[in-house]
């Protein structure tokens, strides 16, 4: 190595005056130096300060320039060089270069950078803010022949990609259709895989999501399922998921999502339906995301339950009831959820027998099947028929006083409370009440009447006033045990209650009065105290309803 600290002697010497030929055979000496000890090489260089000279040979008029990036991107390997690196000041001319004409100095100078720049989101923001991207998308366009400097510029777009600052930069060029230009003529797995990895982090941008669909990315992805999708060797398999999964996420953008729905007469959509009924999981997993996906809106939602989208759920749905795929379990529920949105298409959905299709699924032990299975059937109740059927329905009732208690999965906790809460207020049903009393659910109603979030309080204590109109006497012991009576006077007390949580309470309270031991309770916490200060509420209702409560409170004390 001894030859190495005369080269690195030398090479300082030469790089102030000499002639270029001289350079040139030092650069190689350290080239094939860090060939065949790459470690011990930096280590001697770093020591020895010739990074800071490198600095001053990057230009683009020297003919040495693409191998002093090279070494630079050699040694850049070592992450222990890559701060001496920055400290010489080498970014900045780096950056300059990536002007060059010159393919080879373009294709070090990208390694340098990328090796510099290696695991290092501060370094990566550094160069988004020096301008790189619009600069390697052009050089994308330019060289899209040369192989080497393609794979560099995906690289690098690979790593920047993944920092939401580049998101913009990236949506301000076109790097949409450079992509999908390439994509288009890779035959090779490889090559596409690392086109995947770059359109991935792009397409989370409802930007880029558009341009990509305006830049015929679907149709690409959905000839590669159409090649792959009978196909059971390992890298079709995995080409297949990735191409479906993009398909997907663009879909996550709205206006990509409508431009793709094209009033539901596009061929993507017409596409996409025919995956639900194929044997393929991963098809039928991306086909039911899809439509979860297109069913954003009222009026996708109405026209696909008009042309039969529902019984194609539901018939995927009871191919996987006996140990059926999760992940398709859920992303088909999931569509049947968003489906029930719309009013007109409640009625539509319970006349074919959703309700039916998804209570098969109530022995599930995965918590994200029970979320999208309880959000699917709360969508539906509206009517109240379909909550007085579903309420009566003693095992569901069971299995949500069940779940109220899933303190690991607070989704299926908080949509269990939810749903046991909507049967008493769509059904108004004594027995549908009679059979939540008899499950235990009245403890879970009292508890979600303290919820944090306002909507789920309101619909707890709407519940329980229902409760006290209809059914007080078999519900009587449980609200007593439950605590409801303090738990009213809190939320009567608290000055951070919302209006309508004060006037629900104070409704609750009235309904109340007619049994002796809750009468009693109400007597024991001077209520009147607490409500006749909100006869001067600003609420105009909570101040009536407050009167009204003063005056049933007084009469019956």
């Amino acid at each position: 190595m001894d030859n190495l600290s005369d080269t690195l002697k030398k090479l300082k010497i030469t790089a102030v005056d000499s002639t270029e030929d001289s350079l040139e055979g030092c650069l190689d000496c350290l080239l094939q130096a860090l060939a065949q000890n790459n470690m011990e090489t930096s280590e001697k260089m770093q020591g020895s300060g010739i990074l800071q000279v490198f600095a001053s040979l990057l230009t683009p008029q020297s003919s040495c320039t693409a191998k002093v990036a090279n070494i630079i991107a050699e040694v850049a390997k070592n992450e222990f060089m890559r701060i001496p690196c920055v400290d010489a000041g080498l970014i900045s001319p780096l950056v300059q270069l990536l002007n060059s004409k010159d393919q080879e100095v373009l294709l070090q100078t990208g390694r340098a950078l990328g090796n510099i720049c290696y695991d290092s989101h501060s370094l990566q923001a550094q160069l988004i803010n020096m301008g790189v991207i619009p600069t390697l998308v052009k050089l994308l366009g330019i060289h899209c022949h040369n192989a080497a400097l393609t794979e560099m510029c995906l690289v690098a777009f690979g790593n920047l990609a993944e920092l939401e600052s580049s998101k913009e930069q990236f949506a301000s060029t076109n790097i949409a259709e450079e992509l999908v230009k390439l994509f288009k003529k890779q035959i090779e797995h490889d090559k596409r895989e690392m086109i995947f990895e770059v359109l991935a982090p792009l397409a989370e941008n409802d930007a880029i999501k558009l341009q990509l669909v305006e830049a015929g990315l679907v149709e690409c992805l959905l000839e590669i399922v159409q090649q792959k999708v009978d196909s059971d060797k390992e890298d079709d398999i995995a080409e297949l998921k990735t191409a479906s999964d993009l398909m997907v996420l663009l879909l996550l953008g709205d206006e990509s999502m409508q431009k793709l729905f094209e009033g539901g007469k596009g061929n993507v959509f017409q596409r996409v339906l025919s995956w639900i009924p194929s044997n393929n999981h991963q098809l039928q997993l991306a086909g039911a995301l899809a439509i979860a996906n297109f069913a954003r809106n009222d009026g996708n939602c109405i026209h696909m339950v008009d042309n039969g989208i529902v019984e194609k759920l539901m018939d995927l749905l009871d191919r996987h009831v006996e140990d059926g795929n999760v992940t398709v379990q859920h992303a088909a529920l999931s569509a049947l959820r968003n489906l029930a949105i719309p009013v007109v298409n409640k009625a539509k959905m319970l006349s074919a027998g959703v309700t039916e299709t998804v209570l098969k699924f109530l022995k599930s032990e995965m918590p994200p099947v029970q979320f999208k299975l309880l959000g699917t059937l709360r969508m539906l109740i509206d009517a109240q028929e379909a909550a007085e059927q579903l309420g009566r329905n003693v095992k569901l009732v069971e299995r949500l006083v069940e779940w109220c208690e899933a303190k690991d999965h607070a989704g299926v906790m908080g949509e269990s409370n939810r749903l046991l809460s909507a049967l008493i207020r769509h059904s108004k049903s004594k027995d549908v009440i009679k059979a939540i009393v008899q499950s235990g659910g009245i403890k879970h109603l009292v508890t979600m009447a303290t919820s944090e979030h306002v909507i789920m309080q309101n619909e707890a204590l709407v519940a329980l006033a229902l409760i006290a109109a209809l059914e007080l006497g078999t519900a009587e012991k449980d609200l007593e045990s439950a605590k409801l009576v303090q738990i009213l006077h809190r939320l009567l007390a608290d000055e951070r209650s919302a209006p309508e949580i004060k006037y629900n309470s104070m409704v609750l309270i009235c309904a109340l009065m007619g049994s002796e031991s809750l009468h009693k309770e109400v007597q024991d916490l001077a209520f009147l105290d607490v409500v006749s200060k909100l006869r001067s509420h600003e609420n105009k209702s909570v101040a009536q309803q407050a009167s009204l409560t003063e005056q049933r409170l007084t009469v019956e004390s």
